[in-house]
């Protein structure tokens, strides 16, 4: 299956309602590419990490923390997403979640709710916008910058949207898979679609 015809499937599931990441063991992605408000989004698409977890692990963010860190993706924090919808304009992001279950708003008001669980990875380009709906008491996130980049934190602002466009331009596409330190998910999906907006 191509990227593009398997983002239209993928696209076409959203429509019943919130996509649940634990529907499906293989890596999904999430198509947020046209601005909402003062959230400009990203043509690379979200990319979901359904119980990506090994089974045997006991500690999920300890694994998260590990895998991330020697893929090439520091680990940098643990805590909950913001309850209100932010971007990061200046790298990209992943997040994988430590314990509970989170419905969190991608792409801004216009955007998506996805149920993300213990054991689920997301990889959210920069400027893309989040925002925690609605969590369990117990929900928090293993956050990772690619190697060398801290994240700039800006609210859905249209002020800032033209601006911030244009630096979401200038980021590069990361050397490694959060996961594998090499090719994966991450380049396999979005390697085509950077080589298409190459001018």
């Amino acid at each position: 299956m191509t990227v593009q015809s398997s983002s239209l499937l993928l696209l076409m599931s959203f429509a019943a309602g919130t996509f649940s990441a634990g529907a499906s063991s293989n890596p999904q992605h999430l198509m947020l590419s046209l601005p909402s408000g003062g959230v400009p989004n990203n043509p690379l698409p979200l990319i979901i990490w359904p119980q990506v977890v090994p089974d045997e692990e006991e500690d999920s963010a300890a694994w998260f923390e590990r895998t991330f860190t020697a893929s090439g993706w520091p680990a940098a924090w643990r805590a909950p997403i913001f309850p209100y919808t932010h971007y990061h304009p200046n790298t990209h992001e992943v997040l994988g979640v430590g314990a509970g279950w989170a419905e969190v708003l991608f792409g801004g008001d216009s955007g998506r709710m996805v149920t993300l669980r213990e054991g689920d990875a997301v990889l959210i380009p920069a400027g893309v916008g989040h925002k925690q709906v609605f969590a369990s008491d117990d929900f928090f996130t293993v956050g990772a910058y690619p190697q060398g980049f801290a994240p700039e934190t800006l609210r859905d602002e249209p002020a800032h949207l033209r601006e911030a466009k244009l630096r979401i331009q200038q980021v590069p596409l990361p050397a490694h898979d959060p996961f594998t330190g090499g090719e994966g998910a991450m380049t396999e999906i979005w390697g085509p679609i950077a080589h298409q907006l190459l001018p």
